[in-house]
């Protein structure tokens, strides 16, 4: 299995689920390397998103709040730092503030950007896995760097019973290399 079709395959099947929606830039039309992995995820599963990282976070949370597990697509981390106030400040706290009666989940999917065959600029290729573990506290934090983690890791996000969210970092190289 190549971490690219596992991706895949882990998209098509969450699309799959009846409450899903892919939620982002290049969701629903080509721009980035993450959306090959979205190409055959029906359209209607996807609401394509203007660069507005924090609003993007926003209409999330009001999805999950409404029922929905939307996927919130981010092809770099250097910009999901955008929305790190609302992540932060609200999927984050939501189950705290309300003493456990308001979870919302949230599937956070993002990238360290691939710097080959051509580095991109450093603002696109950061990995802040650790400092969001230190910051998030009701938010998982899922590193995904075999194909073998993927599908689990996703399935996890989904299906967990206590609706907690998880922020999923792919890394964008190996969806060539691996």
């Amino acid at each position: 299995m190549k971490y690219f079709d596992e991706l895949k395959r882990t998209m098509e099947w969450l699309a799959q689920r009846p409450d899903t929606l892919f939620v982002g830039q290049t969701a629903g039309v080509p721009g980035t390397f993450m959306y090959q992995t979205l190409r055959d995820v029906p359209l209607d599963r996807t609401l394509e998103f203007p660069v507005n990282e924090s609003f993007q976070m926003q209409f999330c949370l009001g999805l999950a709040l409404e029922g929905y597990v939307p996927v919130a697509v981010y092809p770099r981390q250097n910009f999901l730092l955008l929305a790190m106030g609302d992540m932060s400040n609200m999927i984050d706290k939501l189950s705290a503030m309300s003493d456990g009666a308001v979870n919302p989940r949230v599937i956070i999917r993002v990238a360290t950007g691939p710097f080959k065959p051509v580095h991109p600029g450093h603002q696109h290729i950061g990995n802040f896995a650790k400092g969001f573990r230190e910051i998030l506290e009701w938010i998982d934090v899922v590193e995904v760097n075999e194909p073998e983690d993927i599908f689990p890791a996703y399935q996890k996000a989904y299906e967990r019973k206590d609706s907690r969210s998880t922020l999923i970092i792919e890394d964008g190289n190996f969806y060539n290399e691996k």
